[in-house]
């Protein structure tokens, strides 16, 4: 059971840690630096509308990656901005090329249409399967490959692309709202078509498909297809002035914690903001490191220390995006 009393002291241990945030411009795409993402000590980027960070945490090796593009695409007159977490397997090359190509694959597909209203699900499907082409073309190696979860957030739609075990999730007037189902081995419907292709799911410390994999799709890994497939699977909601915050991220921080307490770190952490009250912005603003950090970017590093608290193992991508902001400051 996650306390108010546990979160306030994990945001205490944030405000005495040296994590230096990022001053980045909001339309380029805010990769941490990953020469910092060590011992869980990683670089927060922080604006109002969301905060991220992503560190090593205890694993030896950084195979996670993100993007975050604000107004990465305009179409019929509205604004949409771009979120993907990536957790890369057997080395971190396929996560870092989805960090680069995923979303101007996405906005290529987008433009195109030949249709006024964006077919989110063909779009989102079909620039999945063109990133795991990308991959395979550009020869990386077979054994390597990645989760994918992509938020796209417009004005009025929210759109969550996922293939893997990262996940999204999201909370609509204090109500929290799975936006992806994790992709593993064992669910009955990935199990069955995996067995259909003529794999097998084995158990060996955890359900792992052909003994290898705990993860049933992914982007790259040349050596397990047809068993392991990158085909997305989309969810598309309508916005509405009762959606509060969306968390993505990747299993890092799900192995260890459940929807339900993520979301009260992120809804605690927003409702200070508004009891408090905002004098002045709270984006760092180049030069002013002293700034205070946006709610937004104290939730997803409280996220990030208290999975390392509970023992996390793996490394963590955060990004937390608080939808009462979003279009009012950034667009």
């Amino acid at each position: 059971m996650m306390r108010n009393q546990d979160i306030v002291n994990s945001e205490d241990e944030y405000t005495n840690t040296p994590d230096v945030p990022q001053n980045k411009s909001e339309n380029t795409n805010n990769v941490p630096d990953t020469d910092n993402q060590i011992n869980g000590n990683g670089k927060v980027v922080n604006y109002d509308s969301h905060g991220s960070i992503s560190v090593k945490g205890r694993r030896k090796y950084m195979e996670d990656a993100l993007t975050v593009d604000l107004g990465f695409l305009m179409w019929e007159s509205n604004n949409y901005d771009y979120f993907g977490v990536y957790d890369g397997h057997g080395g971190s090359e396929v996560a870092r090329a989805c960090r680069d190509h995923l979303h101007l694959l996405v906005k290529n597909e987008v433009e195109k249409q030949a249709r006024k209203i964006i077919d989110w699900e063909k779009v989102m499907v079909t620039s999945f399967l063109r990133m795991d082409e990308h991959v395979l073309a550009e020869g990386v190696e077979g054994s390597t490959g990645s989760t994918a979860i992509v938020v796209v957030v417009g004005e009025e739609v929210l759109v969550v692309a996922n293939c893997g075990d990262s996940r999204g999730v999201f909370s609509r007037s204090s109500t929290v709202v799975p936006l992806s189902f994790d992709h593993k081995p064992d669910r009955p419907d990935e199990l069955k078509r995996i067995e259909v292709s003529g794999g097998v799911v084995v158990n060996l410390n955890g359900k792992r498909v052909q003994g290898v994999l705990s993860t049933s799709r992914s982007i790259g890994d040349e050596h397990l297809k047809p068993y392991v497939v990158a085909q997305a699977e989309v969810t598309v909601k309508a916005r509405s002035d009762l959606d509060e915050f969306i968390i993505v991220a990747s299993d890092g921080l799900w192995d260890v914690m459940s929807n339900e307490d993520a979301c009260k770190v992120v809804r605690f952490c927003l409702q200070r903001q508004s009891q408090e009250g905002s004098k002045k912005k709270s984006s760092v603003t180049p030069g002013n490191e002293n700034e205070p950090k946006s709610r937004a970017a104290v939730a997803a590093l409280n996220l990030k220390r208290i999975a390392m608290k509970r023992g996390s193992q793996d490394n963590i991508s955060v990004i937390v995006i608080d939808l009462q902001k979003l279009h009012k400051t950034s667009a």
